[in-house]
């Protein structure tokens, strides 16, 4: 009989043995393959915490203690251990499981998180939050109080926002558990100093002088039973597992480890006693990424977060299914080819050389290509001080993550008066991975840095062309968004791409006198023109691939305005500041009628999970409501949308 069906809450686990405890991550491991084999999800990042998740559970109680996750792409486990078992079937969609804590779904979800380092300074304020409350866990004074436990992998720890918390994790005077989840990967690989440090510690534990060390600080923990009964029982191995003298000893935290975080009996004992602990510790815990399946541990950057895949168990093939060609891939190859023609391009990417394309930059070009780990802000400093000194840098960034480096692009970038390129990544809505990945206030926070160059492709051609221009743009900083999906083909039949000027919007359908002008804004013109096509002779629609948010063309919305052809402008972005905004703006500035400007995008709230075109049609950005909207601004009738000085009224007044 399956046991995992029986599991509805963390307390139907206690009731288990060891051994059953196997059988229930035997089951869970399985459960997880099975479903993203067929949508797609996080694979590998799962799989290698399934016994570390079923220790945890079984050991605290997370109805009462606080679990927090860092980037929080490794909590399948614990979701299918807290009564989501029938959700996992619509992975990462509205109606099933989101591949992130979801605080929406359960109380066990205590914040929705995708970005990395977050988990440790958050747990800080919810152990500070406690003891103020008197609900803080103390093994004297409120045995009954809360525990505090964050999760965190080797790659993420390294990230700034991590250390800041480390740093004041150490000043806590109560129970506090970091679990160091070392699977010596991030996404890829991980980079620096630090992934040296731990790589060293996997390869050789056995630290001089660690046994002496060992006992005395044995002597030292209250209730240290149990760590120096395993201590005796498990050998040489387990006589460096506590370090008295390791690297996180230094913010004030005890360190213990490494210890195999696939041994549910060890794991099991050490938690046991780090619960009772009565001050901040650090259990280090060595783990396998994509544990249980050859080819996962044997590619865990390929099974990280693949699309779904076919699996023939008896010849162990697999095979990613593949639908188009993605942007990514498009921008791979031109960054190759476009560093082969030009030895002064230097490319970075932040953890992400696969999801960014810069996979294929990196075997090529190992002297002017960088991988900087989880360090956003670093790697945006790193990329202007290559630029200070004469290169042309590339920094390849998810839009969501390039919120983590503003302070950066602000400071060290276009203050100085510095060329540097961004290209971001998953731009707009992401589909699956939901809002905590979603592209959509990368257009506002960049429009307001002077000189800056913001624009959109709206497919392949485009995108390589925006690149060229970004490459020989010196006048400051220069960015080019693109979404999370395959290229298009649909422009092909307007001609040849003709390059990127500054500000300069790509006619594609125009004739001397529309009833409507739409000004598409990166992919988002392609809907339009579906939108266009459905309206045939009924409407009249100029469609234009506006290519710059910043800045616009002004030239082109003075010459529509004049005419009094009401313009829509159409983005997969909020609507605070972006490309709308932008148009809006820059018809105020010249004295024109603003009224006469549409603008659709986002909405003003989160969209969650699902796929991406079903959030385009919830965000009213599909064909068809593109289509009414076009009719509205052709028959004069009301606007769809506040006007702007009414919305900035409201804003003041808020």
């Amino acid at each position: 009989m399956a046991l995992l069906p029986t599991i509805h809450t963390p307390a139907d686990l206690k009731r288990l043995s060891l051994d059953e405890l196997a059988e229930v991550s035997k089951e869970i491991r399985g459960a997880i393959f099975d479903q993203v084999s067929k949508s797609g999800g996080h694979l590998a990042p799962n799989l290698g915490v399934v016994e570390l998740t079923v220790a945890l559970h079984y050991v605290f109680d997370f109805g009462h203690d606080r679990l927090l996750f860092d980037v929080g792409h490794q909590c399948y486990p614990h979701k299918l251990l807290t009564g989501r078992q029938g959700m996992l079937g619509q992975l990462r969609t509205r109606s099933g499981m989101a591949g992130f804590p979801e605080p929406r779904e359960s109380a066990y979800d205590l914040f929705s998180v995708g970005h990395a380092g977050t988990g440790i300074s958050t747990a800080v304020g919810m152990a500070r939050g406690d003891t103020l409350n008197g609900e803080g866990f103390d093994p004297g004074a409120n045995k009954s109080g809360r525990r505090v436990v964050t999760l965190i992998g080797d790659a993420s720890i390294v990230n700034g926002v991590a250390m800041e918390g480390l740093n004041n994790a150490g000043t806590l005077k109560r129970q506090f558990l970091v679990i160091l989840n070392d699977n010596g990967m991030s996404i890829s690989k991980p980079q620096g100093a630090m992934a040296a440090y731990f790589d060293r510690v996997r390869i050789n534990p056995l630290y001089s002088g660690m046994k002496e060390k060992a006992k005395r600080m044995l002597k030292n923990i209250p209730g240290g039973g149990l760590v120096g009964d395993a201590y005796h029982r498990m050998g040489e191995a387990a006589k460096a597992t506590i370090c008295e003298d390791a690297w996180f000893e230094h913010f004030g935290l005890l360190t213990i480890g490494p210890i195999d975080g696939h041994d549910l009996p060890t794991l099991v004992e050490f938690l046991a006693e780090a619960r009772d602990f009565d001050r901040p510790m650090v259990l280090h815990v060595k783990t396998v990424k994509g544990k249980g399946y050859g080819f996962t541990e044997g590619d865990a950057s390929t099974f990280h977060s693949p699309a779904s895949f076919n699996y023939d168990p008896d010849s162990c093939r697999v095979e990613i299914k593949k639908e188009g060609r993605s942007f990514t891939s498009a921008f791979g190859e031109a960054m190759v080819e476009m560093m082969s023609r030009d030895p002064k391009v230097v490319a970075c990417t932040a953890a992400m050389p696969g999801g960014t394309g810069l996979d294929k930059v990196l075997p090529k070009f190992p002297d002017r290509s960088f991988d900087t780990g989880i360090c956003e802000s670093h790697a945006l400093d790193m990329m202007a001080g290559l630029a200070k000194t004469g290169w042309k840098p590339f920094f390849a960034v998810y839009s969501t993550f390039l919120q983590r480096a503003f302070d950066q692009a602000f400071q060290e970038v276009s203050l100085q008066g510095l060329a540097v390129r961004l290209c971001l990544d998953r731009a707009g809505l992401v589909g699956g991975d939901g809002a905590v990945h979603h592209g959509f206030c990368d257009v506002s926070i960049l429009r307001v840095l002077p000189r800056a160059a913001v624009m959109a492709a709206a497919d392949e051609p485009s995108l390589v062309a925006a690149l060229e221009f970004m490459r020989t743009y010196d006048a400051g900083l220069s960015a080019v968004r693109y979404p999370r999906d395959n290229v298009s083909d649909a422009l092909a039949a307007f001609g040849s791409c003709p390059a990127f000027e500054l500000g300069k919007a790509r006619a594609l359908i125009e004739c001397e006198k529309p009833d409507v002008a739409v000004l598409g804004f990166g992919t988002m013109v392609l809907n339009a023109l579906k939108a266009a096509e459905t309206l045939g002779p009924e409407v009249r629609v100029n469609v234009y691939d506006a290519r710059f948010a910043k800045p616009v063309d002004a030239a082109l919305i003075r010459s529509l305005l004049e005419r009094e052809v009401p313009i829509v402008t159409i983005e997969d972005h909020g609507p605070h500041g972006g490309f709308g905004a932008a148009v809006v703006e820059a018809a105020s500035e010249m004295g024109l009628h603003a009224g006469l400007v549409t603008r659709m995008s986002l909405p003003d709230e989160w969209i969650y999970q699902n796929s991406r075109n079903e959030q385009l049609k919830e965000a009213g950005l599909d064909p068809a409501a593109i289509a009414a909207t076009i009719r509205r601004a052709a028959a004069g009738r009301e606007r769809e949308l506040t006007p702007v000085v009414e919305v900035k009224a409201k804003r003041v007044h808020a």
